[in-house]
């Protein structure tokens, strides 16, 4: 009787819509199914106003059930923050299947009275005398005790199943982001700050001019750097040969010679094979250098680390068997990370992603047990516990119990680069985003930088949110009209009187912008597009100098040249 009360509420609500344009001779279009929609609206960017007059029209009646602002209480919940309080998963679910999960105090209850009569509706009141329900038009109806005959709770929410059917997949989006746009001002305030509508362009661009000779081209580089000692010598990673090549630059031209080839043991395709390379404090000395490599084994997807070293003389690999220092079982062939940095102090850090699948739904990055989503500090010179390396012991959370002593910042989803600001230490990330946003951040000892729970500065899953977790938002994040997978690069720290010095360089790989940004207290400050990738941007450079490089994944590397160019509009 319940559910046939509320179809019969609706079809009432639904014949004072205006009359359907005629049908088309030609059938229309199937329905999308709801998990199409829900793609949609995770991925689309919608129109809030647009968004707004489709939750005040009557085919929606999204109005008469909620408000969002100040007055009289409705049937459904308020939505004055819902942006705040749900992720836009858990609004866009609610809107598909709204008996799925029912909102605290806006169950439904059925109440029959003696005369036969049944109403429905959330419980706005009750006394020894009577109860009072809110129906799906809005309106109170007050029930005396006495005609009581039955109560019931129902199962079905008071919001009509289907829904979406009446909009296109467009127009659900532009609902969606209206609701989501439903924050508080200080909130929506955060939110504009660090993803600016408007990224303005410099009035001159920097250049990229080719650092190596067109014969000398690399095949498909990942990873730059300079052999550190070794004035004008550099290691360039290829991603899917599994060769590392030894770059020489000097007056009688440049020169190309093999420093490893991994290619026979390396599994290719996709993200697997090379990723990054590190080299020891003490290279020089003890020719010891990192990798990161990603493989398959036996059907499992491993992301490694291990420790080579070179042979005498610095120019080659020495070809004795590496020592794997850190193994990790991916849950998929994505988000496994990719970079390991030395830090100052002397320490391994190495990036590792939630490894999926995608939007991390067991919860990899909040959980403290794993080392999935998080940035690792390990001591390579040390060995302890039969593991491969010691545990530094001023990291944050070493004697904790359930947590894995390893961990230096959870929380992350895929930090694909990430570099040490020279000058002030500070640790910048490239987070690699989900359906939305793609984020630049600085983390710091013991923080939680959010993701599944926040992507960019807006909720994504309350799944794996834990009460009074404290979540560090990032600096600036762009949503998906720039790009899609950024590419986290460096800070200019060579001459204090350029434009650039103290900006932090970056791009995304797809669109191939490149742009500069500055912060104070990790608040976004300034940024700017600085110009544009000749090839999509796979990762950074920068020389034991300081200058900046871009790699180009159809080959090239780049220098960064800043000398003509200007940080400003």
């Amino acid at each position: 009787m319940a559910v046939l009360f509320l179809n019969l509420e609706i079809a009432a609500i639904a014949d004072e819509t205006p009359a359907r344009a005629k049908k088309a001779e030609s059938s229309p279009p199937p329905l999308a199914s709801k998990e199409e929609y829900r793609k949609y609206g995770m991925k689309r960017e919608g129109d809030p106003v647009r968004g707004r007059v489709i939750f005040n029209e009557k085919r929606t009646a999204c109005v008469i059930c909620h408000r969002v602002e100040t007055g009289e209480r409705k049937a459904g919940p308020d939505l004055m923050a819902a942006g705040d309080k749900l992720a836009r998963g858990d609004i866009i679910d609610a809107i598909l299947w709204p008996s799925r999960s029912i909102a605290d105090g806006y169950g439904t209850t059925v109440v029959e009275t003696r005369t036969g009569e049944s109403w429905m509706g959330v419980v706005n009141g009750a006394t020894d005398s009577h109860i009072e329900l809110i129906g799906v038009d809005g309106k109170p109806r007050r029930i005396a005790r006495v005609d009581v005959q039955r109560q019931l709770a129902s199962e079905v929410s008071l919001m009509p199943e289907g829904l979406y059917a009446g909009l296109k997949q467009q127009e659900f989006a532009d609902l969606v982001e209206y609701l989501v746009s439903l924050k508080q001002e200080e909130n929506i305030a955060v939110f504009r700050a660090g993803t600016p509508e408007v990224i303005p362009s410099t009035a001159s661009p920097v250049t990229l001019r080719p650092f190596h000779d067109e014969s000398l081209r690399f095949v498909s580089p990942v990873w730059f750097g300079q052999v550190p000692g070794s004035e004008g010598v550099f290691l360039v990673l290829e991603h899917k040969s599994g060769r590392i090549w030894r770059l020489e630059k000097n007056s009688g031209g440049d020169r190309k010679t093999l420093f490893l080839d991994l290619g026979a043991k390396l599994s290719r395709g996709g993200a697997r094979g090379l990723m990054g390379l590190a080299f020891h404090p003490a290279f020089q000395e003890n020719g010891r250098y990192f990798l990161a490599v990603h493989t398959v084994e036996e059907g499992q997807h491993i992301a490694r680390i291990v420790e080579r070293k070179a042979a005498p003389g610095l120019r080659k690999d020495s070809g004795d068997p590496p020592q794997i220092i850190l193994r990790i079982e991916a849950t998929t062939s994505s988000h496994t990370g990719g970079d390991l940095v030395f830090g100052s102090d002397g320490y391994l850090y190495v990036g590792m992603g939630d490894t999926g699948p995608h939007e991390d739904p067991h919860g990899h990055s909040q959980n403290m047990e794993l080392l999935k989503g998080k940035m690792l500090r390990l001591d390579v010179d040390g060995k302890e516990g039969g593991l491969g390396y010691a545990i530094p012991p001023d990291n944050p959370f070493v004697g904790r119990s359930n947590v894995r002593p390893e961990i230096w910042v959870s929380g992350l989803r895929e930090p694909w680069r990430f570099s040490f600001d020279p000058l002030t230490n500070d640790l910048w990330v490239g987070e690699v985003g989900q359906d939305r946003y793609e984020e630049v951040t600085i983390i710091r000892r013991g923080e939680n930088h959010g993701w599944n729970v926040w992507e960019g500065f807006e909720r994504f899953s309350n799944q794996y949110r834990i009460e009074g977790t404290r979540f560090i938002q990032p600096v600036f994040a762009y949503p998906r009209k720039r790009g899609n997978c950024i590419i986290g690069g460096h800070v200019y720290r060579v001459d204090p009187q350029s434009s650039y010095y103290g900006v932090y360089v970056f791009g995304d790989h797809n669109t191939r912008h490149l742009w500069g940004l500055t912060q104070t207290d990790r608040q976004l400050k300034k940024v700017l597009k600085i110009g544009t990738s000749p090839q999509k941007i796979v990762s950074f450079g920068r020389s034991t100098r300081g200058d900046l490089f871009l790699v180009g994944y159809e080959g090239t590397i780049f220098r960064i040249e800043l000398d003509e160019a200007v940080f400003a509009e």
